[in-house]
């Protein structure tokens, strides 16, 4: 009786965190195995903006050339952010914030040809102001992030997203046979598929079951790593407690003189990034993006090095002063903390930016799995709840 009453609470346990759970992860699941490939449907759906034809023998213009461009046709929004990486066949994109004074814009993504230089359109990303081809997949995105709903959005699958790193812990240990002799040999069966002699509701049962077990540790990855996307106040201090992490930029020294223009800023922030790669022994692929926040005290250089997982866009930072251009901080994405390592990790397996084609395939089914198990799971309960009412 001591060994089940446990077990009683916690298939209580599964029961309910799954059920309130369930309406949130099979919005997850089935937006998640379309984000697997968002930028390829996102240009699919709107070529005459994402697609672009490269000259054989041009090289790219200069990134602050087009910044001034950009600015140029829209004087009412600033540039926080330059992208520095030019891709074979894509656009670039800058991404406007307002001025001071100016409450709305009415877009807020700009394509650019980065060997023309030609401002190839704009939208409002997430809305539906230019048609649905324009606002689907950044809409998906933001029902992904945030249910579309903002910081409280973001906050609700937060919680959920706990939920369901716990649930994923509860039920992978409900599928142990209680205790005794050759425990770990008899869990086998719920590893299986039930097919001759069984009825539909067993085989629901054996399936939901077993795919929840073979898949278990990426359904985990995708859980944490959620809770790191929309809950910090959780995830920062349990991993704080388990490893050590890099330090964040040093606090500017502000003298009240001029600031470095972006021009000069760049300049200095090239130099700092190839004297820390010197000194920490890493290798810089190329950059990113060059970014300074309006009114923060430093400019961020984002570089993409050989301590990067991830294929498509580098995680390896600096900043320097916006005044002195002397270096801040340094952040490697592996190699350097023993949590950064791991959040690393967690980050990229959940957004696919690692392994091509093969693991973003796996990471769409994966959606179209914790979908499955969650409809699955509600159904399973809703028959007992029926059979329990009859009886």
């Amino acid at each position: 009786m001591t060994q089940a009453v446990p077990r009683a609470w916690l298939v209580l346990a599964h029961r309910w965190l799954g059920l309130v759970s369930a309406a949130f992860l099979l919005l997850a699941g089935l937006t998640g195995s379309l984000l697997a490939y968002h930028h390829e449907l996102d240009a699919a759906l709107n070529p005459q903006w994402l697609r672009v034809q490269q000259p054989r023998a041009e090289a790219p213009l200069d990134p602050l050339l087009l910044r001034e461009r950009v600015l140029q046709a829209h004087p009412e929004a600033t540039l926080p952010w330059l992208p520095l990486q030019a891709k074979p066949g894509e656009a670039q994109r800058f991404w406007l914030a307002p001025k001071p004074g100016v409450e709305h814009l009415d877009v807020d993504e700009v394509f650019v040809d980065p060997w023309s230089g030609e401002i190839l359109g704009a939208r409002h990303w997430g809305h539906f102001d230019q048609g649905w081809r324009a606002g689907l997949m950044p809409f998906i995105y933001r029902l992904h992030d945030s249910l579309a709903l903002g910081e409280w959005g973001k906050l609700a699958l937060g919680i959920v997203a706990l939920i369901w790193a716990v649930d994923c812990v509860v039920g992978a240990w409900l599928t142990l046979p209680p205790r005794g002799p050759r425990r770990l040999a008899r869990w086998g069966p719920a590893w299986k598929l039930r097919w001759r002699g069984a009825g539909w509701h067993k085989r629901l049962f054996d399936w939901h079951r077993a795919t929840g077990l073979w898949p278990w540790a990426l359904l985990f990855v995708l859980a944490w790593s959620s809770v790191s996307f929309n809950l910090d106040p959780v995830y920062s201090p349990v991993m704080r407690g388990l490893f050590a992490h890099q330090d964040g930029p040093a606090r500017a020294s502000s003298k009240g003189g001029p600031e470095l223009d972006w021009d000069a800023a760049l300049v200095q922030a090239r130099a700092r990034a190839a004297e820390a790669a010197r000194q920490h022994g890493f290798t810089i692929e190329h950059e990113v993006e060059f970014s300074r926040r309006p009114g923060a005290p430093f400019y961020q250089l984002r570089l993409r090095t050989d301590r990067d997982l991830n294929e498509r866009r580098g995680a390896t930072r600096l900043w320097i002063g916006a005044q002195d251009g002397r270096l801040l901080g340094l952040f490697l994405p592996r190699g350097a903390a023993a949590g950064d390592t791991v959040s690393t990790w967690l980050v990229n397996l959940h957004l696919g930016t690692l392994w091509g084609r093969p693991y973003q395939a796996l990471l769409s089914l994966s959606g179209l799995l914790v979908a499955a198990l969650s409809a699955s799971g509600v159904y399973l309960w809703w028959r007992k709840r029926g059979a329990r009412r009859k009886a």
